[in-house]
């Protein structure tokens, strides 16, 4: 055993999904009118340097107790864990000493930051211990792991604001996709296992998927994600009509690298060199930071509700 491979467990590369705490943020910023000071950039890094030990707390116990099945997997058989450089009993004392270092951090920002940071704990708790061990139901395996997007979300939020909550249809909106994000590294995952006992060996939720299966899933989180998405723009910022079009690219492209053979989708940390869908990607972010603060009164004429009575 290294100490490298003790680090490697707690996976750091996967940080990276910590920048979906960044909108929680941004929002939070927006409707209080808060100002970027020193105290409050600080805070903010290390409010997601919390999150990111939380996360990792979860990626361990996840190895730990995934490692038998990991070995029927062509990459994740070479984790630490599962290929013996790593035994469980030091993981164990690696993931005690990250749940409760978060936890004492996270103690410190504000109590709603520690509540969420509890429930993103418990989160991975139920997602991978037995015998609830939502990890191996179908469809309830990618519910309660991309709800770990609207907790990010929800997180990013409470270190700007603590008295009230983001409105429920962005809440479910960010949950949706992410459910479609998970959905869709199932879906590579199964095509390339390619053999549905040794994908079962490796998740037993694949035992009960197909790919049509996975493929109509991943529309409906998609639809869903879709509809709260519009709820929101509607109600809340009708310029953001306008980012309509690029959300959508976005999606899209992500399913077309889902159906590539040997996706990148199975590897969401290694995302960052899929350069076209980085491009698509910060393009997106860039029309919805501009439309947060261009007013367009003509698209409020448009589509202000009008009630209808009818007899």
């Amino acid at each position: 055993m290294k100490n490298l491979d003790l680090i490697k467990i707690a996976r750091p590369d996967h940080w990276f999904k910590s920048v979906f705490v960044l909108p929680g943020v941004f929002l939070g910023v927006l409707i209080s009118h808060s100002e970027i000071g020193v105290s409050s950039f600080l805070l903010i890094c290390y409010g997601l340097f919390v999150v990111c030990l939380t996360a990792s707390s979860n990626y361990v116990i996840n190895e730990i107790l995934d490692a038998t099945s990991d070995k029927h997997h062509p990459q994740k058989k070479h984790r630490p864990i599962p290929s013996g450089r790593v035994k469980k009993s030091s993981a164990y004392l690696v993931w005690l000493g990250l749940l409760f270092l978060s936890l004492f951090l996270a103690s410190t920002v504000n109590q709603k930051f520690f509540m969420v940071t509890i429930v993103f704990i418990l989160q991975g708790l139920v997602y991978n211990i037995p015998p609830i061990r939502t990890k191996d139901i179908p469809y309830l395996d990618v519910i309660t792991e991309s709800v770990n997007n609207p907790i990010r979300l929800l997180l990013g939020w409470f270190l700007i604001i603590t008295e009230t909550l983001p409105t429920l249809s962005l809440i479910l909106a960010y949950w949706m996709i992410g459910a479609f994000f998970m959905a869709s590294k199932r879906y590579a995952e199964f095509v390339m296992i390619n053999d549905r006992s040794r994908a079962a060996a490796y998740r037993s939720s694949f035992g009960r998927y197909s790919k049509n299966k996975l493929l109509i899933s991943m529309f409906y989180y998609a639809c869903l994600f879709s509809f709260f998405m519009g709820i929101f723009l509607i109600r809340y910022r009708i310029e953001l009509i306008f980012a309509i079009p690029f959300i959508a690219l976005v999606v899209a492209y992500y399913l077309r690298m889902t159906l590539m053979s040997d996706s990148p989708v199975q590897a969401p940390e290694l995302l960052y060199k899929q350069h076209w869908f980085l491009g698509i990607t910060f393009s997106c972010i860039a029309v919805i930071v501009l439309l947060f603060f261009v007013d367009i009164p003509f698209i409020r004429e448009i589509f202000t509700p009008v009630s209808a009575y009818y007899p």
